[in-house]
């Protein structure tokens, strides 16, 4: 019997072997690389050690603070609004009432599976000086000269808001509507019996049964806007003059575009990983179960 079971534990350590080292490989030896090369400059290939030079100089740098204030901006404006719109549109489409909710939930996700760079070029065109946009708030005499929003800071920021939430309200949706559909519906049966308006029935069974929920997604919405790259860069491109730049994109210009500092780039990728875990733990701290 004991040699039946030291078998099995053998064959279930062959399958998790290979992918362990690969995990190993693939993502914790870069990491510990990464952590290395943050207290170096230069290239790579030609760099010094500088011990935390790097750190030093990122405390004192104006452009990170710029792209550190935009993300942080987007993370405290687009998150929450995304989750809530996620929340509404989930409890909606949940209604057993409502006639093509098929439909509804495909075109609502669908945004989701869209390529990432055709619709940030699409974005840009709408929102262009010559763009549908323009053309229909001049069509409604809303405005009477075209507004160039992609060369304002203030209204390119709110460009990247918009394009972010069209492409992820819908993810987050799925993972509320799911949640929503585990309810038990004797649950509000009850709780129409007793008088209980669709408002408080929503606030007060609906969101506290989709709590563990709606903490996951506020944990991969913040981590994802964190690390927000691709928008920035093919709506604006950090710009009017870097007010839309995020901390992602800073990170790539240090490698691949200004004179390529490697050890510096890796430091800034850091100040994500921290400010990455730091609002996670305050996430789980307040969303989290009262012991």
């Amino acid at each position: 019997m004991r040699g039946s079971l030291n078998k099995s534990s053998l064959i279930g350590w062959q399958f998790v072997l290979l992918p362990s080292a690969l995990i190993l490989l693939f993502s914790f030896f870069p990491m510990v690389q990464s952590f290395i090369l943050s207290f170096e400059s230069g290239k790579g290939n030609v760099s010094e050690y500088v011990g935390l030079g790097n750190y030093s100089r990122l405390l004192s740098d104006p452009m990170f603070r710029q792209a550190l204030f935009n993300t942080i901006l987007y993370l405290i404006v687009q998150v929450p609004i995304m989750l809530f719109m996620g929340l509404i549109i989930a409890h909606l489409l949940n209604s057993p009432k409502l006639k093509l909710r098929g439909f509804y939930r495909t075109a609502i996700f669908l945004p989701c599976v869209t390529s990432l760079v055709s619709y940030s070029v699409l974005f840009k065109s709408i929102f262009a000086v010559d763009g549908i946009f323009n053309k229909l708030l001049m069509n409604l005499h809303i405005i009477n000269e075209p507004i160039a929003w992609l060369m304002d800071p203030v209204w390119a920021r709110v460009v990247i808001i918009l394009a972010i939430t069209w492409r992820w309200t819908g993810y987050n949706m799925i993972f509320y509507l799911s949640a929503m559909q585990n309810i038990d519906p004797s649950v509000y049966e009850a709780a129409s019996i007793d008088g209980a308006s669709k408002f408080r029935q929503f606030f007060s069974i609906t969101i506290p049964m989709v709590k563990p929920i709606i903490l996951f997604t506020a944990i991969i919405s913040t981590n994802g806007t964190l690390q927000l790259f691709d928008e920035v860069v093919n709506i604006t491109n950090g710009g009017p003059g870097n007010a839309t730049m995020t901390i992602s994109q800073y990170i790539y210009n240090l490698s691949f575009v200004y004179t390529p500092n490697f050890g510096y780039a890796a430091t800034v990728s850091y100040a994500i990983v921290i400010i990455v875990a730091i609002l996670a733990f305050l996430q789980m701290k307040i969303g989290g179960e009262k012991k």
